[in-house]
């Protein structure tokens, strides 16, 4: 499979959705791990990425006036257990957590989850787990071809320097909004946490992009280097 550039993965498409890039850096000594949230409504552009006590980051109501339906838009995508990380759009970050907690694998804890309850889209849950070692996890549940009844994936990746995969919830804008198709886009990885974050929030839509989250794992010493940019400020 062809490696894609991810600024062009992104400036090409005014609505991804939410969207998580995990790999490694190009000398081979960092994870790499990205996400980000977009919106087209004002609920879901009235949100701000902020740390958490979890070791991951959680969405907040940027504006607590205007929040309407919390359910879907407030949870936590990002928390370290150990020294996985798991990374997803929705509060299956939290089933995957509990799950892992217990002994289980992440793989089991989707199994009791599906696509969110938002027809007539049926917005994909993507998901993704971090090991220590670098290599990662990549799932998504999603409608079987706009019907309500959840398909799920899994793709499992051993890293490799200057390599990643990217997976968004949506295919591209539309009403309904069309899922995200086919395996995790291979995508080249590049460039300090600075070059790498400022990549990805230039080249998203500027009407639709809410907040992106990178971080940099050392897999030697597990140090980490987080950055957050929320459009609302």
């Amino acid at each position: 499979m062809e490696i894609k550039s991810l600024a062009q993965e992104l400036n090409t498409n005014s609505y991804p959705g939410r969207g998580i890039v995990i790999g490694k850096s190009a000398d081979g000594k960092k994870a790499v791990i990205a996400y980000f949230i977009m919106g087209r409504s004002v609920n879901s552009r009235n949100r701000i990425f902020e740390e958490n006590d979890r070791g991951g980051i959680r969405t907040k109501a940027f504006d607590e006036s205007k929040m309407e339906d919390p359910s879907l838009i407030i949870y936590n995508p990002v928390l370290k257990l150990n020294d996985f990380t798991i990374v997803t759009n929705g509060d299956q970050t939290d089933t995957i957590f509990d799950y892992m907690s217990d002994g289980h694998c992440y793989r089991h804890a989707l199994l009791t989850r599906e696509f969110e309850p938002d027809a007539p889209n049926y917005t994909p849950r993507i998901s993704a787990v971090v090991k220590p070692n670098g290599d990662y996890n990549m799932s998504i549940l999603k409608s079987n071809n706009g019907k309500p009844q959840c398909v799920r994936y899994f793709f499992e990746y051993p890293a490799e320097a200057g390599l990643g995969h990217f997976i968004h919830t949506y295919k591209c804008d539309g009403d309904p909004i069309p899922s995200f198709e086919g395996e995790p886009t291979p995508v080249v990885i590049d460039g300090s946490i600075d070059s790498f974050t400022e990549m990805i929030w230039s080249n998203l839509n500027e009407d639709n992009k809410v907040s992106l989250f990178t971080r940099f794992i050392d897999l030697e010493t597990m140090e980490e280097e987080t950055r957050i940019i929320n459009k609302n400020v």
